[in-house]
């Protein structure tokens, strides 16, 4: 029984050595540059190998998009479950995934190749599936707090209303994210802190749909930085 574990732990080390390597390929070199040989090469173990891991380069892909969502996820389920209103609690989940894009900055990029068709359609079953239901459980997480504010009275909405603000927030954070991974022309275009801008369009959202506390009636900025500092102790602990 020892031996199996001893065993299992080194498949995982090989695994995670794996993907730190192809991680930091993917960078440096781009997708073109990424390849299964140079990473056998650089890891000094056979191709062969490495296809015991990954089924091909795209589930790779796949594999280093999954390795970082299991971060978001619990970094989403840590801030909504703060103390506080309903919407500070929303608030949260839109630090930590601030806080999230600070802690893996090349997340972005990796998930916007993941959903390329070329890229997903080759991937395998079992890397997919695991993508979609960790992007699912997020998602999942700002629902449940969006029913929360509804429960609360802080917010009157119908379900299919709470889908429409759900995928509201999803299309402000994802599109957000693949602008400042891929656009040089933030900055050109008079856009010098897109945090802060991103930030600024969630709360005009929930003032649209009339979430109570409104922005003019509470202080978000002073409830994000309470938070951040708080996310961040959590995960120094």
């Amino acid at each position: 029984m020892a031996t199996a574990s001893r065993k299992q732990r080194e498949i995982r080390q090989r695994e995670l050595l794996i993907l730190d390597t192809a991680r930091r390929m993917l960078l440096e070199k781009g997708y073109i540059g990424l390849s299964m040989d140079r990473i056998a090469a650089e890891i000094e173990y056979s191709k062969g190998t490495i296809y015991q891991h990954f089924t091909c380069k795209e589930d790779l892909v796949a594999a280093l998009a999954v390795q970082t969502m299991t971060v978001r996820r619990g970094m989403f389920e840590a801030a909504a479950s703060i103390s506080g209103r309903t919407r500070e609690r929303m608030t949260a989940v839109g630090v930590a995934d601030q806080l999230f894009a600070e802690i893996e900055p090349d997340h972005a990029r990796v998930e916007q190749l993941l959903k390329e068709v070329s890229i997903w359609d080759k991937a395998s079953a079992e890397r997919r599936n695991a993508a979609l239901s960790y992007e699912t459980s997020c998602m999942s997480v700002v629902a449940g707090v969006v029913r929360d504010g509804v429960a609360a009275g802080d917010l009157a909405m119908s379900d299919g209303e709470i889908e429409q603000l759900v995928f509201g927030l999803w299309s402000l954070a994802w599109g957000a994210r693949s602008i400042m991974a891929a656009s040089l022309a933030i900055e050109k275009f008079g856009i010098s802190e897109p945090e802060a801008a991103l930030t600024a369009n969630y709360q005009v959202l929930l003032d649209g749909y009339q979430w109570r506390p409104l922005s003019t009636e509470w202080d978000y900025v002073a409830t994000a930085e309470r938070i951040r500092d708080e996310l961040i102790r959590q995960r120094s602990t």
